[in-house]
Order: C-alpha cells, then structure tokens, then sequence
C-alpha cells in the first residue's frame, strides 16, 4: 500500500463562475520516495497540497494517507502526517525553539515524553544547541529548520514540504536537502513542492508535471530529463578565427572572439571526438558543460510557460 493515494481528485471553487484547480488528479507516492511536485503558479499545487494535509476538501474524489482517507478519517490521517509550509509565520517568535515544538506537540496530542521528542527533533535539524534561545533571534535558515523539527515530533510516514529553500542562503538550502534526503532514507514519504529546480533535481526520485489540474508527466527524474531531446549544452569560447561548426551549433562572433553553444544528444566518447574535431585548429580559451537541468524541461513541457 502506497503512504499517499490520490485517486481522480476534483476541486473547485466559486459558484456560478467556478474555476476549476484540479481536474481528475491521481497520483502515489511510496514508502522512502521523494516525489517533486512541479507546476507554474495556478497549476494547482497548492490546492493538492492543502486536500493532502486536510485543510481542504475535494469537490470528489479520493486522497488517502496510509490507506486513511483525508476526508472520511482526517484524524487517522493526520498522525501519520507532517506538513511543513515553512516561512516566517507559524512560529511564536517570545517562546523558545524547544517551547514551541512542546506547544505544537501537545496540539497533535502527544502527551508521553513530549519534551524528549522535542529535543530529539532539534538534535535531528542540528538545533539542539539552541532548544532555549527565543525564536525571534534565530536566523531565517534556522527557523526553517525549526518548522522542520515541528513536522517530525509526531514521526510521521509522509512529510509534505511547500517551498522548503525559500529564502535562505546556499548553505541552509543545503543543509535543509540534506536533512530531507536523510528522512527519506529512513523510509519517510516526501512530497516536494518548490519553485527551486535545484531542489527537485537534488532530492527528488520521480518528478509528477502538474499542468491545468492534471496529471501531465509522471516519471522517474532520469527519464524526465530526458523530455528535454538533449543531456547538455556545450559553450565553447574561443579568439582568432571562427570554426565552421555544424549542424545544431551556433556561433556568436564576440569582442574578443567567438562562442559556440551546442546541445548534445550524449555523452560519450564518439561526442567528445566530435567536439574535438570541431575545434582542432582554433584557438579554445574555455569550455563549460551544463548537464540539461529540471527547469529547461519544464519550460520546453510547458510551452515557454514555467
């Protein structure tokens, strides 16, 4: 049994004018899987990731959280469920880190040992050493990290993550990854929704398209890359005078000599003969090699619309 089934989801809002943000939307994740959730604003991820943590209902439909559904049985559902939206709200700033996991702690009515998870938690989000500082001095990485802690108290099976990076710098973005990937691997259920690429691409297994309320990909992470036609970008910077090029190759005459961008349909020995070939004779002053990225797909999927 998969920890979260979404089977035919529908929602809608309005009356007469209604607008509909999900239509027929199913999807799975599994035990220890990290699925991205991807999609441009409106798509309607939102709206999945709020019927997921019961905070809002399907027009019809089902969502299930270990075999639990969030409409029927929401309670039953949510002790086996983590959400963590993240940003600076949420959090009461006077109270200190190991006071507010108390405080959230007792609302999912843990009553055993409240205190020990709690400290458990910060250990597991490397805030242990600041369990007594008051959150309003916390930095805004930390805090995060908190709001991290505060989803794991009641060691849930599935964790829904909203924009986890936002807003922080590139070395609390990675420690938040890294603390994600080892829930994972302890058999958490992760689904991942963020405008970040790099996320996704770091952490995710299988990557589900959300386009228009529907379902539109739903593919392991190496095979999405693969929508894109190409594996890399190749640019080649040179001086003097220009290669001819070739087929897919475009060169750009520059101030102080010439580049050339190509994407590559491989990577492998007859492509390296081949750029080596294309540039034998020319002056080459630099080459970088840009693997083709979650975001490139997703624009060519969308049509210039992600």
């Amino acid at each position: 049994m998969a920890v979260l089934e979404v089977v035919d989801v529908v929602r809608r809002f309005g009356g007469k004018h209604a607008v509909t943000a999900l239509q027929g939307f199913s999807m799975t994740v599994e035990a220890g899987e990290i699925v991205g959730l991807l999609g441009v604003n409106g798509a309607g991820k939102t709206t999945l990731v709020k019927i997921v943590a019961t905070l809002l209902q399907p027009t019809s439909g089902t969502a299930r959280v270990c075999g639990y559904d969030v409409t029927v049985r929401g309670r039953d559902a949510r002790t086996h469920l983590g959400v963590v939206f993240g940003g600076d709200r949420g959090l009461y700033g006077r109270l200190s880190a190991v006071d507010n996991l108390i405080f959230f702690g007792g609302l999912a009515g843990i009553r055993r040992g409240l205190r020990r998870r709690a400290m458990e938690a910060l250990e597991h989000v490397g805030l242990a050493d600041r369990a007594g500082t008051r959150v309003e001095t916390l930095s805004r990485g930390m805090r995060q990290r908190l709001h991290l802690a505060a989803g794991l108290l009641h060691q849930p099976r599935l964790l829904l993550l909203d924009e986890p990076t936002t807003g922080l710098d590139v070395v609390e973005a990675q420690r938040m990854r890294d603390h994600v990937a080892g829930l994972a691997r302890t058999g958490v259920a992760v689904l991942l929704t963020s405008h970040y690429p790099v996320d996704v691409d770091q952490l995710a297994n299988r990557v589900v398209v959300l386009q228009d309320g529907i379902n539109r990909n739903d593919l392991p992470i190496a095979r999405f890359r693969e929508l894109a036609g190409f594996v890399a970008e190749v640019r080649i910077t040179g001086t003097g005078p220009q290669p001819r090029g070739g087929d897919g190759q475009e060169i750009v005459a520059t101030a102080d000599g010439w580049t050339m961008t190509c994407r590559l349909h491989r990577w492998d020995a007859a492509t390296l003969a081949m750029l080596t070939e294309i540039t034998k004779g020319y002056a080459v002053t630099d080459l970088q090699v840009t693997p083709v990225g979650l975001e490139g797909v997703l624009h060519s999927l969308l049509g210039g619309r992600g």
